[in-house]
């Protein structure tokens, strides 16, 4: 892992899966918009299959949310790493979600416990 170092994942949220979190979470479904617990999955993925990947445990993610994510359009999630403290295993990262026109939809940082971080 380096400085800089950067993965992303685009998605597009159906009407079908928002209403699957929605019968999940016992809520009514949004119509329009895809709800933050989706968007932050993208985070969750991200930091747990690509960067640091597999073994990573989070320890604080802080997130702000500042426009609606709408449904049917396509989402890139990305995070970097901004910070390594091999001497504890920590990785801090900049996440940043968009839509394809480039509209920031959430932005914020995440703390991470991951194996090899020196590497």
């Amino acid at each position: 892992m380096k400085l800089g170092q950067s993965a992303e994942i685009t998605r597009t949220f159906t009407v079908a899966e928002v209403a699957e979190l929605a019968a999940l979470a016992g809520t009514s479904p949004a119509a329009t918009i895809v709800p933050e617990p989706l968007v932050h999955a993208l985070f969750s993925h991200l930091l747990g299959v690509e960067l640091p990947g597999q073994g990573t445990n989070y320890l604080k993610q802080e997130t702000a949310y500042l426009a609606a994510a709408p449904l049917g359009e396509a989402l890139t999630a990305r995070v970097e790493i901004t910070r390594l403290r091999p001497e504890k295993h920590l990785v801090d990262l900049k996440t940043t979600c968009t839509t394809a026109d480039g509209t920031l939809i959430a932005e914020g940082r995440a703390l991470v416990l991951a194996r090899d971080v020196a590497r």
